[in-house]
C-alpha cells in the first residue's frame, strides 16, 4: 500500500522539486506541513526531517466525490518527503490500494489508477 522512492537529493531541494512536480502534471499543493517543525513547537523532537504535501488534481476528486461523497475521507492525496537513516525518501499511499479498502466501485478503482499513474509520474520526476 504504501510506495517509496529513494533520492540522492537533500530534503529541501526533494521538497522543492517535488512541489514543481506536482503542478507540472496538474496537480495542486493545497498545503505543506513541516512535522518536526510542528512537533517541535509541541514540546518534542523528531530527529528526521518530514513534510506532508496535501495534494489534489480537482477534476479527479469531483469525480470522486460525485461517485461516492464518503470517499472523502480518502482525499486530498498526500506526498512526503523525508529523512530516514541518512537516506532522503518519497512516499505516498497508491489510491489504488487506498479506494480499494474503502469501496469496490469500478468507477473509483479507474480513477484512483489514472492518480496513482500521475503521482508515480509526479515522483519520478521529482526524485
Amino acid at each position: 500500500m504504501r510506495y517509496v522512492v529513494d533520492s540522492d537529493k537533500p530534503v529541501k531541494q526533494l521538497l522543492e522539486d517535488t512541489q514543481e512536480a506536482v503542478k507540472a502534471n496538474n496537480f495542486g499543493v493545497l498545503n505543506v506541513q513541516d512535522l518536526q517543525a510542528t512537533l517541535k513547537s509541541k514540546g518534542f523532537d523528531l530527529a528526521n526531517s518530514c513534510y506532508v504535501l496535501d495534494v489534489c488534481n480537482p477534476q479527479q476528486a469531483v469525480n470522486v466525490l460525485n461517485e461516492d461523497m464518503g470517499m472523502n475521507v480518502a482525499l486530498p492525496c498526500r506526498l512526503t518527503v523525508y529523512s530516514e537513516n541518512g537516506k532522503t525518501r518519497l512516499a505516498m499511499i497508491k489510491p489504488t490500494a487506498l479506494l480499494a479498502a474503502l469501496s469496490d466501485s469500478d468507477k473509483l478503482a479507474r480513477v484512483a489508477a489514472e492518480v496513482e499513474e500521475t503521482l508515480l509520474r509526479i515522483m519520478e520526476q521529482a526524485r
